[in-house]
C-alpha cells in the first residue's frame, strides 16, 4: 500500500484554507461585543442578529429565517414535520447519501428523477405529479453533491411554476451557492417564488468552516414559526456561541474576503482534477463543476468497470473516493464521486494517476489484497 493516501472522498476542505485567525478574531469580537446572546440560552429561531443579517441577504424578512445547527439539520427537521410515512417525495439521482437516508427513516415513497448536465428535468416532477401527487422534491440547485452540475435558470423558474401548480413543497438545499467560481449566479428558486411553495436551506459549513456547524432555512414566516417552535421543544435553540462568531465574523466582511481565498484555491483544485482526468482517464464522462467541491465520474464506456470494486483497488494504492451506489436508490454501480476540497492541487495528479493505475488492474482482474 501507498505511504500517504489522497483522499477525494470527503467534503470539506484542507486545513490549509480554513481561515482560522479570522474566525479567532470573530470570536474574541463576539465575546467582546456580543457575550451576553453567546453565552445563553436562545430561542428556537436562533440569533436574532444573524437571522436579520441572512434576511436582508435574501431579501426577506427575519421572521422568515431560522438557524440550525448546519443545514442538515434543517433538513432533518424539515423532513419529520413535513413528510409523513408513504408521502411521495422526488429525489434527483444520484443525490446527497444523507438525504436519502433521511427520507427513508421518514418512511417516504421515493421517486428517482435523473440529473442532465443543467439539473433535474421538471418534465419528470410534472409526470410524478400526474402519476399519484408529489409532497416534497428535494433539489440541489447549484455545484450538485454528489453530481457536480447546476441547475439552469430557465428549469428554476419551471419547477417553482410547477410547485405552486401542483401543491408540493420545493426544497431548495443549497449550500455550495456561494462556492463558485464564475460571477454568474442564477436567481434562488426562493426568489422566483410568489407562492410560498419553497423553503430554501443553505449554510456556513462551506463558506467558513465544517467546525462552526451554523446553517439556517428561509420560507413563508408560517411554517418557520412551526419549525422554531419544534426546534425550541427538542432542542432549546442551536448553538448560540457558534453563531455570534458567525455573525461576527460575516459583519464584519470576514465572509467576503474568506470566499475569495477559498474559492481560488477550489478553483485551483477543480482545474487540476479536470486535467489529469483528461491526462490519466481519457474515457471518463463528466460535467465541470463551475463551483462547490465534487465531480461525478461515469465509467460506462467499453470495460466497464464496479466502481466498489475499484474503490477496493484504488485503498490498495492509497487514493480514496466515493462510490456511485451510495447516492442512488439503484444503480450507479459504474459511477464515483471525487472531491477536490480536501486534495491541494499539487497531490492531484498523483491521486489520479493511482487511481487510473486501480482501474487497470480492475479491467485486468488483478485481486485486491
Amino acid at each position: 500500500m501507498a505511504e500517504r493516501t489522497i483522499s477525494f472522498a470527503r467534503g470539506a476542505p484542507s486545513a490549509d484554507i480554513l481561515p482560522h485567525e479570522g474566525v479567532r478574531e470573530a470570536a474574541t469580537r463576539a465575546l467582546e461585543s456580543d457575550w451576553e446572546n453567546a453565552l445563553s440560552y436562545g430561542t428556537g429561531r436562533g440569533h436574532p442578529g444573524l437571522c436579520e443579517w441572512i434576511a436582508e441577504r435574501h431579501g426577506v424578512q427575519p421572521e422568515q429565517v431560522m438557524i440550525t445547527n448546519g443545514s442538515m439539520e434543517g433538513a432533518a427537521l424539515l423532513f419529520r414535520h413535513l413528510v409523513s410515512a408513504g408521502d411521495r417525495v422526488v429525489v434527483e439521482q444520484p443525490t446527497y447519501d444523507r438525504t436519502l437516508l433521511l427520507l427513508q427513516q421518514a418512511g417516504a415513497e421515493l421517486v428517482g428523477a435523473p440529473l442532465e448536465s443543467d439539473g433535474i428535468d421538471p418534465a419528470t416532477i410534472e409526470a410524478a405529479c400526474a402519476e399519484g401527487g408529489v409532497r416534497l422534491a428535494h433539489v440541489i440547485p447549484n455545484f450538485h453533491n454528489p453530481a457536480g452540475c447546476t441547475l439552469s435558470a430557465e428549469k428554476r423558474s419551471r419547477l417553482v411554476k410547477l410547485a405552486a401548480d401542483n401543491g408540493f413543497i420545493l426544497f431548495e438545499d443549497d449550500p455550495y451557492r456561494l462556492i463558485s467560481f464564475d460571477d454568474a449566479q442564477a436567481p434562488t428558486m426562493l426568489d422566483l417564488d410568489g407562492a410560498d411553495r419553497v423553503i430554501h436551506a443553505s449554510s456556513f459549513s462551506k463558506s467558513i468552516s465544517p467546525g462552526v456547524r451554523v446553517g439556517y432555512l428561509v420560507g413563508p414566516a408560517d411554517q418557520i414559526a412551526t419549525f422554531a417552535k419544534r426546534a425550541n421543544e427538542q432542542y432549546i435553540s442551536p448553538n448560540m456561541l457558534a453563531e455570534s462568531i458567525v455573525f461576527e465574523f460575516c459583519r464584519s466582511g470576514g465572509l467576503d474576503e474568506n470566499l475569495k481565498v477559498v474559492n481560488a484555491a477550489l478553483r485551483e483544485r477543480r482545474d487540476a482534477l479536470v486535467e489529469a482526468l483528461h491526462k490519466y482517464i481519457p474515457e471518463a464522462e463528466f460535467v465541470v463543476p463551475a463551483g462547490g467541491y465534487f465531480l461525478w465520474l461515469d465509467l460506462n464506456g467499453e470495460g466497464k468497470v464496479d466502481s466498489k470494486a475499484l474503490l477496493a483497488q484504488a485503498r490498495m494504492l492509497g487514493v480514496t473516493f466515493v462510490a456511485g451506489p451510495d447516492f442512488m436508490l439503484e444503480g450507479g454501480s459504474s459511477s464515483l464521486r471525487l472531491s477536490f476540497a480536501p486534495v491541494p492541487a499539487s497531490d492531484v495528479a498523483e491521486g489520479v494517476a493511482r487511481l487510473a493505475q486501480a482501474l487497470d488492474q480492475v479491467r485486468e482482474g488483478v485481486p485486491a489484497r
